[in-house]
């Protein structure tokens, strides 16, 4: 897997991605501090409107900043997005006010919500190799997991010599060494042939989405995703220190059985796509999830939710972590960033139902019945990628152009028949095939 590293611009954006997460998660330790030092207990309350912000601006900002990628040079975009969250940072320390809270995580998780598209649509362009990318897709999943246990581990560190408004000084040299970073590599910025109008770039990513049947799968695939997982984000706390009355390091160490069978589906996926399809292994990964929601309510001990969250974490992983290849292969060059932008949003807008449930439901009825509500939820999304996502999912397809003219460039190789112009090559939704075939 680390074979990808010797790629001198990959190795850059990785490190800049790595960086980047562990200031990232530096500044939730602090803002939950940060927090309780203006809200007291009603600290909760504030983190979670701060939550519902962050997803706001994920689902309602990506598409709007994948319309502005379109024309600006990626790698300009992805700095100028860097200083901008290392800009909201700085003044995260002298904020007074909840209000000022939440203006300043709009912002910054707004410049997030530009910023993470645009990189993961880089990545296919710097590694065009299929087994390359899934290598890389591996290594982001591991950094993802490692952050999550790494930052609060360098957090306690780090409180125990300095206050918590210095956390948020981590925070912005990690978005200033990721800028530092882009800026010493040359990234392409494909540019369509002809310049689009402002509602087609805003738009253009969904409407690919929800044209190509490989995408319309993932979107239900995110649902059951996005259920088992705000199950195990939400409520490990509660099932740990209020269900078996045990104390935080236990919930900790929960949080890590969940990452820890992530990361062992992160290293093992590399070798395993080389043998089953994306499909099959995606449906497996939701399978495990959706199965792991109808045994939560039988477990009763510590020992076996910690099982439960390591086969958690492995059906997380290997349902979600291919998604970038579908995406590569759905899109031409030019159309990714956009494609990204709208799985980025429709992924978090799964996200942003899922929360709530698991916790208003949670407090409201019950953990056990919570467990059966997300996993009927999460059975109907497979149920559903198993209908939207064709068995028979290949990249050559023929069709039929009505609408092209005779001697056009891409005709050259099709044949007349009654129906009009037939030949096949790697299909994907765009000016010229704006709808899927129906023969497919």
């Amino acid at each position: 897997m680390l074979s990808v590293l010797a790629d001198r611009t990959y190795r850059h954006l990785f490190m800049a991605q790595v960086i980047a997460l562990i200031g990232t998660g530096l500044a939730t330790v602090a803002l939950g501090l940060l927090a309780f030092d203006l809200a007291g207990e009603d600290a909760g309350a504030v983190l979670g409107t701060a939550l519902a912000i962050k997803m706001i601006a994920y689902v309602g900002v990506s598409p709007v900043a994948a319309a502005f990628a379109e024309r600006l040079p990626r790698r300009s975009m992805l700095v100028a997005l860097d200083l901008v969250r290392a800009g909201v940072a700085v003044f995260l320390p002298f904020v007074t006010e909840i209000w000022q809270v939440y203006v300043l995580i709009f912002i910054l998780q707004s410049a997030s919500a530009g910023f993470t598209p645009t990189f993961q649509a880089t990545i296919p362009d710097v590694l065009p190799d299929e087994k390359d990318y899934t290598k890389a897709l591996s290594l982001s999943r591991l950094a993802y997991d490692l952050e999550s246990v790494a930052s609060p581990m360098l957090a306690a560190a780090l409180l125990s010599v300095i206050s918590f408004h210095s956390l948020f000084a981590g925070t912005v040299i990690g978005f200033l060494a990721s800028a530092a970073l882009v800026v010493s590599v040359v990234l392409p910025s494909p540019k369509p042939a002809q310049p689009r109008g402002i509602y087609d770039r805003t738009t253009r990513g969904l409407r690919i989405y929800l044209a190509t049947p490989r995408l319309r799968g993932l979107l239900a695939l995110n649902l059951a995703v996005g259920a088992a997982g705000a199950m195990v984000i939400v409520n490990t706390v509660v099932l740990v220190q209020g269900q078996f009355g045990l104390s935080q390091r236990q919930t900790a160490l929960a949080l890590a059985a969940f990452g820890g069978g992530s990361m062992i589906a992160a290293l093992a996926l590399p070798r395993l796509l080389e043998n089953i399809p994306d499909r099959t292994a995606m449906l497996t990964g939701a399978a495990i999830l959706v199965a792991g929601m109808f045994v939560g309510p039988l477990v009763g001990q510590y020992a076996l939710l910690l099982a439960l969250w390591f086969v958690l974490g492995l059906g997380y992983s290997i349902a979600q972590t291919p998604s970038g290849r579908l995406i590569r292969r759905s899109a031409d060059a030019v159309d990714r960033p956009a494609l990204f932008a709208a799985q980025f949003a429709l992924s978090h807008a799964c996200w942003l139902i899922t929360y709530p449930i698991a916790g208003r439901v949670g407090a409201a009825m019950g953990l056990p019945f919570t467990y059966l509500l997300l996993g009927t939820i999460g059975a109907a999304a497979f149920l559903a990628a198993l209908w939207l996502w064709p068995r028979h999912d290949p990249d050559v397809i023929a069709h039929v152009h009505h609408d092209l003219p005779h001697g056009h460039a891409h005709l050259e190789d099709a044949l007349w028949t009654e129906e009009g112009y037939e030949h096949a090559h790697s299909f994907v939704v765009d000016d010229r095939h704006p709808k899927w075939p129906k023969a497919s």
